[in-house]
C-alpha cells in the first residue's frame, strides 16, 4: 500500500514581530503505522506502529516522494522539519496518560503535591493522568481488576454549561502505544486496530452499563464542578464512572454536589477536592463491574496561604442518605472498610478536624 498523507498549512495574524505564524496540521499513514498530530505541540502528537528506524525510513522516503507534489501546499523543508519531528514523537512516551504514580505526575491535583496514601491501592492499579484535547484536567487511580476508579481528585471549579453526552474511555490501559488521550470507544475500533475484546479486557465499557435495574453512571468528578466544555467533557470517561444507587445519585448524593459544597466553599480560593468509592461485593455486566459499597467524598480549602480547613462526607451505595464527617473520620472509617494502614488523604497541613 502507498503512503497517505495529508498536511494542512493555516496562516494566522501577525506576532509581534511582523511576520505571519503558520499552523500545521498532518495525518500519515503506511501499513500498519498511523502517525497524527500538530507541528507546533509535540504533546499533540501521536504514531503507532513499526519500529523507530522503520518509521524514520519511512518519513525520509515520504519526504521525497511529496516534496514534489504542486498539490501539498507546504514548503519541502518545513515537510522535512515535520515529518522528522513526527519521527522522534512517534516513540516519546514521557507524557503518558497513564503513568507510574502520581508523586511526579498530575501533581497539581492534590493538596501540596500529596497524593493518597498506598493504604487504598488495589491488586492491580494504574494511575491516570486524565488528558483531553491536550490537557489534564484531573487525576485517577483506576481498579483494573473491578473495572471501577478507587477515586478522582480534582479543583473544584463550578460553573453553568451543558451537561455532555460523550463518553470516552483510556487507551493506554491497552498498552503505552495507543493514544496519550481518551477517546471514543468507535474512534479506537475504527482509526487504531482495536478489538471491542480487547478494549472490554482492559477496562470497563459502554455495554457494561446497558440495561441496569435501580443503578445508573455515577461520577466520581462530577461534570458539574468544573468551569468550561472542555473541562466538564473531560469527566465523561468511564474511568470515571462506577455503578451508584439511582436515587442516591439523584437525590442525596447530588445535593452534596451542587449544594453543600457550594455552602461549603465560600471563602475558599483554591479547593482540592478527592472522590472514591469502597470495592463492595456484587457486580454488573455478569461479573464485569464491581459495584461499590460505599461512595466518599473530601476536600481541603486554601482560605489564604496560612488558614485551612477541610470536610468530607461518605454514603452507604443502597440508601439515599449521605453522612457528614470531618476528614480525621473519613480517614478512620476508610482504614475499618479496607482493613490495611491508616489512611492518610490530604498532606498533613490539612486539618484532620
Amino acid at each position: 500500500m502507498s503512503p497517505h498523507f495529508w498536511a494542512g498549512m493555516n496562516k494566522s495574524p501577525l506576532n509581534n514581530n511582523g511576520d505571519p505564524l503558520f499552523s500545521v496540521s498532518f495525518l500519515f499513514y503506511e501499513k500498519g503505522l498511523y502517525c497524527r498530530g500538530t507541528l507546533e505541540s509535540s504533546d499533540d502528537q501521536f504514531c503507532r506502529g513499526k519500529s523507530e528506524t522503520t518509521v524514520q525510513l519511512l518519513v525520509l522516503r515520504l519526504y521525497f516522494k511529496v516534496s514534489k507534489s504542486s498539490s501539498l501546499e507546504i514548503l519541502p523543508a518545513m515537510l522535512l522539519l515535520l515529518l522528522l519531528q513526527v519521527s522522534a514523537s512517534c516513540f516519546w512516551l514521557g507524557r503518558s496518560e497513564v503513568v507510574t504514580s502520581f508523586e511526579h505526575s498530575c501533581s497539581q491535583f492534590f493538596f501540596r503535591g500529596t497524593p493518597p496514601n498506598e493504604a487504598l491501592e488495589p491488586e492491580n492499579p494504574a494511575w491516570i493522568c486524565q488528558r483531553y484535547q491536550n490537557r489534564y484536567y484531573f487525576a485517577t487511580l483506576y481498579d483494573r481488576n473491578r473495572r471501577i476508579p478507587v477515586y478522582s481528585a480534582y479543583l473544584y471549579q463550578p460553573a453553568s454549561g451543558t451537561r455532555p453526552k460523550t463518553w470516552l474511555v483510556e487507551p493506554q490501559l491497552m498498552g503505552p502505544t495507543y493514544p496519550k488521550t481518551m477517546e471514543k470507544e468507535q474512534t479506537l475500533l475504527n482509526n487504531f486496530g482495536v478489538s471491542l475484546d480487547q478494549l472490554r479486557e482492559s477496562q470497563a465499557v459502554l455495554q457494561d452499563y446497558k440495561n441496569l435495574t435501580g443503578l445508573n453512571r455515577g461520577h466520581l468528578n462530577p461534570s458539574g464542578q468544573h468551569s468550561d466544555s472542555s473541562s466538564r467533557t473531560a469527566t465523561f470517561t468511564l474511568t470515571n464512572i462506577v455503578p451508584q444507587n439511582e436515587k442516591l445519585n439523584g437525590g442525596a448524593w447530588n445535593n452534596y454536589e451542587q449544594q453543600t459544597m457550594m455552602r461549603k466553599t465560600q471563602g475558599c480560593n483554591t479547593t482540592y477536592v478527592i472522590v472514591g468509592a469502597v470495592p463492595g461485593n456484587n457486580y454488573i455486566a455478569k461479573g464485569r463491574v464491581n459495584i461499590p459499597s460505599y461512595l466518599w467524598s473530601t476536600a481541603c480549602c486554601e482560605v489564604d496561604t496560612h488558614h485551612w480547613k477541610s470536610w468530607a462526607v461518605i454514603a452507604e451505595n443502597d440508601k439515599n442518605e449521605v453522612q457528614l464527617l470531618t476528614l480525621g473520620e473519613l480517614e478512620d472509617m476508610l482504614t475499618q472498610l479496607y482493613g490495611r494502614k491508616q489512611v492518610s488523604l490530604f498532606n498533613s497541613n490539612c486539618p484532620r478536624e
